[in-house]
């Protein structure tokens, strides 16, 4: 895989697959809602929306109509550090993808009666997830485990703060937020690199330069929330801190969470599910940012069985933190390399994964690196994350429904800390 850096800073990564008829173009820009004060919550994402609206000489329908004619589609996504803009398209379709989303990132009209427009759509979005109790409860843990930082707010924003952008401030916004020195630029499948480097060139290349947006550490603070709601059932997220993408610990993180409650041989599912019946749906994730993360469980629940069930995600962490057995470790090991290799196989996830790659190490990963880390985790190391884990006694337990659950936050502390 060849790396390209242009004169401006934008980075250049070609991924071809022999074989393939169709190609995956992923333009990514490192930054995203952790950028964002809290005047400026959800304006990345109210961005992303925006260029839609129109860029270049394109007109919102031209944007899509021009792609799917020829049989592609475009996309985009906002997350806390990465603003991604992604095309699929048939093999001959590089250009035409690229031209597209050059204007999307460059050139986007950001209409005032569009941007007007653009926010009542984007507050029934707000209002959409809000009423989704099982990815509210991800923002309620979310504030608890960041409290009063960008990594607490949700990528949505508010009413409120996207009252506050106007056509002339976004643009500026767009401007530091796209700027070319964290821009990657990446294609895989049916692609020609010399191609993709010429047309990087002449359509990314004179892309100026902006101040740079500040960069604010994160701090793991810990606190739980327990929000009533008539629910038929209770949401559970029970956090614990983690460790960044870039922490030597970081394979040893996803490695417990996979013992945790990766898969159906987990302690979790095993345990909650199959044993006790306490949650049809529980799982156990890592969320690694460039200098932070989490150790997460989320498990839905009958509002009275939410206190056992706290309890009992608890002791398995304690468990799990104490020892692991070999046989078990062996089949994280499998279940992540399995995971991680899997997703390589389709091209969005192969362009996405190296402008990712890009923007935290400053190199694509190859995937016999990323096996030979993964073998590399010892029950020793484990044991050592775990003592890190808990060794804060801080915890973002959120929980979501009627009010015989809400006292389950309180349990799974109480079990985690005493």
């Amino acid at each position: 895989m060849r790396v390209t850096t242009l004169a401006n800073g934008v980075r250049v990564v070609a991924d071809p697959a022999p074989g393939y008829e169709t190609l995956a173009l992923s333009v990514a820009a490192g930054r995203g809602a952790r950028q964002e004060d809290e005047a400026r919550s959800g304006w990345s994402h109210l961005l992303e929306h925006m260029v839609f609206k129109g860029a270049g000489a394109r007109s919102a329908r031209d944007i899509v109509e021009t792609i799917e004619a020829r049989g592609g589609s475009v996309n985009a996504a906002t997350g806390y550090e990465r603003t991604s803009f992604q095309v699929r398209s048939l093999a001959d379709g590089l250009q035409l993808g690229m031209e597209v989303v050059a204007d999307l990132v460059l050139r986007p009209t950001l209409d005032p009666d569009d941007l007007e427009r653009e926010k009542l759509v984007v507050a029934q979005e707000i209002a959409e997830a809000a009423d989704t109790p099982d990815d509210f409860v991800f923002d309620l843990a979310q504030g608890a485990a960041f409290a009063d930082q960008p990594l607490g707010r949700p990528v949505l924003g508010s009413e409120a703060t996207l009252a506050g952008a106007d056509s002339a401030s976004l643009a500026a916004w767009r401007a530091r937020l796209y700027a070319p020195d964290r821009l990657v630029v990446s294609a895989a499948g049916a692609v020609d690199e010399d191609e993709l480097l010429a047309l990087a060139e002449r359509l990314f290349g004179a892309a100026a330069a902006a101040p740079d947006t500040p960069f604010h550490p994160a701090q793991f603070t810990g606190g739980s929330v327990a929000q009533r709601r008539s629910l038929e059932q209770a949401h559970l997220v029970l956090t614990l801190p983690g460790v960044g993408v870039t922490d030597p610990a970081y394979f040893a993180l996803r490695l417990f969470a996979e013992a945790l409650g990766g898969g159906m041989s987990s302690r979790l599912f095993q345990e909650a599910r199959e044993r006790l019946g306490l949650a049809y749906a529980i799982d156990a994730y890592a969320e690694s940012y460039q200098d932070a993360g989490m150790l997460g469980v989320y498990a839905g629940a009958a509002a009275a069985n939410a206190g056992k069930l706290a309890e009992l995600v608890a002791v398995e962490i304690l468990k799990l933190a104490e020892a692991i057995p070999a046989d078990e470790l062996a089949r994280a090991k499998a279940q992540l390399k399995a995971s991680l290799f899997m997703a390589r196989e389709g091209l969005a996830a192969r362009a996405e994964q190296a402008a990712a790659q890009l923007l935290a190490f400053d190199r694509v990963l190859p995937t016999a690196e990323i096996a030979e880390a993964i073998d590399a985790v010892e029950p020793a190391d484990l044991a050592r994350l775990a003592a890190r884990l808990l060794g804060e006694r801080r915890a973002a337990p959120a929980v979501l429904g009627p009010a015989k659950a809400l006292a389950a936050a309180e349990r799974f502390e109480r079990a985690l800390f005493g």
